[in-house]
């Protein structure tokens, strides 16, 4: 393993490499934890918001004198009612309305809003509201989205990706072209063709949106709020109300999970309004149903790919289309198309590649960010070929793999070289080599040593509806890449305003940024690196607010990287003020010692090189306090060529690799997950704790997305099974154990070498699991989730969901 470059900074306990305790760890296990659900203010309202039964539907009018003649009721809202010029917002591009005006787009569009002294009272008032809507055709697929006559569901576009595709309809659309593949397929001895498919999966973070607005008095407002990025918020809010950015003040509140799916706006824009409009706090919380309709989803999507590869198994070439349902809105579709054709090869040498990936507008739910963010349904696909080139080769599917892997050096289609560590054939190996889980387990006997097989061992767990008679086992593997940070030229920076004073006698580090807590452990890893680089043991975090720069989003497993790079760079510069300070208050005697130019901060301190004490870090500040703000940049990237996909599009990659062993029921198709190993190039462990839990709660999602995860939405496009009874996700019981193994390849371009962790291990866990179902049943399985009807000949009836593949 190659050690990450030390720091200038000493460590003190609960440093960088610490397996600190998180902060909010215990508070969130005892229930003492304070959400954004939990705010309260003694003369709040509540907000409730009407959303519309129909996918695609003219509004022709609105009558909301019932709702406002309900006792209790303060406001009712349409998009009549709203404040300014501006009345959409995004992410990227300002599709999407605050409130529909002349028509609905997809199942669950909010098109009123009510303020009253209850929440039931404001859910009644809200069934009140009398919308006359007029039903119009539904477009759910790229057949109907883009057809001749296909209805335009954002005519007359001008944002900038409108000039460069083939229909109105379709968002944005990326080609990445590179070698000759028409001269490859000529000269291949193999070659595999697939079609697949990914359902639509939900983030189902468990603590609902919810947030309060309170007004100041003075035309501006407070919001509290769980989000992802508090100043992108910020940015699309204050045109909509007509504000000053400096008239609306944000505070990160407790939130209950993101995964991507809090990066859009929810309440916010409608809580603002309903305070403004009434000068009172309003509270709004979703409850789990309208959760489904509040926020995007990761996008559907159909893949088509063609491997040709040599007899000795290299790859000659790849071509890939990939069709992304991004629903009615744009939300961050373009983004998601960017990554999943820049990664749709996966970590694999190819020469000669030609990938199309594009986002549909059509009349489904919005999709967008998701935990992956487009390199999961490109990697499901690619695995899943590279099984079936295996196949067809006769060869071991790892060492087809290893065989093409890429390594540092290698060049992505998109012909920008990986130049840090790229382990892919060392993760597959790792994996490979660990001892396989016991066969059988369940014949070891019952619960408590009871007679007879444990259930629990097995597919269907307590239902008892084996005792093994039909269960066979399956092993699989599966390898992914995936970007860190935002790509494609954006500006990706992060500020951090760090302080340095003394408190009762003893220095203590403040440090203050924007960064949304998510869950990730941000807030721990800052407390680590203010303590390594500036040798003090107490550190006080500060709440995100947007009183300090932004930090960027709390997503694309960037956060470590560039607001752990903020806080490093923020520390760096107090560090060298303090020894500046030190120098000019204790070294006017003529010591040479105080010439060293490696004096350092150490355990409250300041020594040598050789660690020698020269003077306490609070004798050096006094009264006198230390603080500065920055802004920090990893290095730029560039967007890629509209017409074959080059540029040096990513800052960072990231490599993960998975083995799966799997017992299936043959006879009725019920799945159990034993083991789900993973071994994964983390850069540099900063907190190796809270890494290894980023990897397993990865890892579990999926799983998820592998067996059971999948929101339905019927021919009509409205959404079938809005809540945790009919979505399911993977409960305790479901999740097996998952080893991990950490490889710590530093990444010299990064801060201490680090690479971001969170999402890989989502990307290869589910190819995986479905390589070990494949291997157990016989069957191709081209769809996920798999459920039980694939693996069984049942007759499904005609629903207009999504059937078996």
């Amino acid at each position: 393993m190659i050690p990450a470059d030390p720091t200038r900074g000493a460590p003190v306990g609960g440093g960088v490499g610490a397996s600190t305790r998180r902060p909010d760890g215990v508070p969130k296990v005892t229930g003492d934890f304070a959400y954004a659900s939990d705010l309260w203010h003694e003369s709040m309202l509540w907000g409730h918001t009407l959303r519309s039964p129909h996918a695609h539907a003219e509004i022709r009018a609105v009558d909301v004198s019932a709702a406002l003649a309900v006792p209790g009721v303060h406001a009712v809202l349409t998009h009549d009612d709203l404040p300014a010029e501006e009345k959409h917002y995004g992410l990227e591009i300002r599709d999407t309305p605050v409130l529909a005006r002349d028509r609905v787009r997809y199942h669950g569009e909010p098109v009123a809003l009510v303020a009253a002294d209850h929440p039931e009272i404001a859910r009644r008032a809200a069934d009140l509201v009398r919308v006359d809507y007029e039903e119009l055709p539904v477009v759910v697929d790229e057949a109907g989205a883009t057809a001749p006559d296909a209805p335009v569901l954002h005519p007359g576009r001008t944002d900038r990706h409108a000039a460069h595709v083939p229909h109105p309809n379709i968002v944005h659309r990326q080609p990445v072209v590179r070698g000759d593949v028409a001269a490859a397929r000529a000269r291949a001895a193999v070659i595999v063709t697939g079609e697949y498919e990914v359902g639509m999966q939900d983030q189902a973070f468990l603590g609902p949106e919810s947030g309060m607005a309170v007004p100041d008095g003075e035309g501006g407002v407070d919001l509290y709020v769980a989000t992802q990025w508090l100043h992108a918020d910020l940015w699309q809010i204050a045109p909509v109300l007509g504000l000053p950015e400096d008239r609306i003040r944000m505070t990160l509140s407790g939130v209950g999970g993101a995964f991507g799916g809090r990066e859009d706006l929810s309440m916010q824009i409608h809580a603002c309004l309903l305070a403004l409009r009434t000068g009172r706090p309003v509270k709004m919380v979703y409850d789990r149903t309208e959760s489904f309709f509040g926020h995007v989803h990761r996008h559907p999507a159909r893949l088509r790919y063609e491997h040709g590869a040599d007899r000795d198994g290299r790859l000659t070439h790849l071509t890939a289309r990939i069709v992304l349902d991004g629903g009615a809105y744009a939300s961050s579709s373009p983004a998601v198309v960017g990554n999943a054709a820049s990664l749709g090869a996966g970590p694999y040498e190819v020469p000669n590649v030609d990938i199309e990936a594009l986002a549909l507008y059509t009349n489904n739910p919005p999709c967008g960010a998701m935990r992956g963010f487009g390199a999961v349904q490109a990697c499901f696909a690619y695995e899943s070929q590279m099984d079936k080139l295996a196949a067809a080769l006769g060869m071991d599917p790892v060492e087809l793999r290893r065989r093409n892997a890429m390594s540092k050096g290698s060049l992505m289609p998109t012909e920008q070289v990986v130049d840090s560590a790229a382990p892919v054939a060392e993760l597959l190996e790792r994996v490979r080599r660990r001892p396989l889980p016991p066969e059988r387990p369940w014949e070891s006997g019952g619960p408590l040593g009871a007679a007879g097989p444990d259930p629990r061992e097995l597919p269907g767990g307590l239902s008892n509806t084996t005792w093994g008679e039909d269960v066979v086992r399956g092993v699989g593997y599966a390898v992914g890449i995936k970007n860190v940070g935002f790509s494609e030229g954006f500006d990706d920076y992060s500020t951090a305003r760090v302080g340095l004073r003394v408190v009762g006698g003893e220095p203590v580090v403040s440090v203050h940024t924007a960064m949304a807590e998510v869950g990730q452990g941000g807030v721990t890893v800052h407390g680590q690196i203010a303590r390594t680089e500036l040798g003090v043991e107490r550190v006080v975090i500060r709440p995100a607010d947007t009183r300090v720069g932004s930090a960027g989003s709390t997503s694309a497993s960037r956060q470590t990287y560039v607001t752990g790079g903020a806080v490093r760079n923020a520390c760096v510069l107090v560090r060298g003020r303090l020894i500046e300070l030190a120098r000019r208050r204790f070294g006017g005697n003529g010591d040479p010692v105080w010439s060293d130019p490696d004096l350092r901060p150490f355990d409250g301190a300041i020594v040598t090189a050789t660690g020698e004490r020269l003077v306490g870090i609070a004798e050096v500040l006094g009264w006198e306090t230390i603080e500065i703000e920055r802004r920090w940049r990893h290095r730029p990237t560039e967007p890629f060529d509209i017409r074959t996909g080059r540029g040096n599009g990513h800052v960072q990659y990231s490599f993960a690799a998975h083995r799966a062993v799997v017992e299936v029921d043959t006879g009725l198709g019920l799945v159990k997950v034993v083991e789900l190993a993973c071994a994964q190039d983390v850069g540099r462990a900063l907190n190796p704790l809270s890494v290894v839990g980023q990897i397993q709660g990865g890892t579990v999602q999926g799983l998820g997305l592998a067996v059971m995860e999948e929101i339905l939405v019927g021919a009509d496009a409205r959404v079938r099974n809005a809540s945790f009874t009919d979505y399911l996700i993977p409960t305790v019981l479901d999740t097996p154990t998952i080893p991990v193994e950490l490889l710590e390849l530093a990444d010299e371009h990064a801060p201490y070498g680090l690479r971001g962790v969170g999402e890989a291990p989502t990307l290869s866990s589910t190819p995986a699991v479905v390589a070990a179902i494949r291997q157990a049943t016989g069957r191709a399985l081209h769809r996920v989730p798999v459920r039980p009807e694939h693996l069984v000949d049942l007759a499904v009836p005609d629903t207009g969901l999504p059937t078996p593949g």
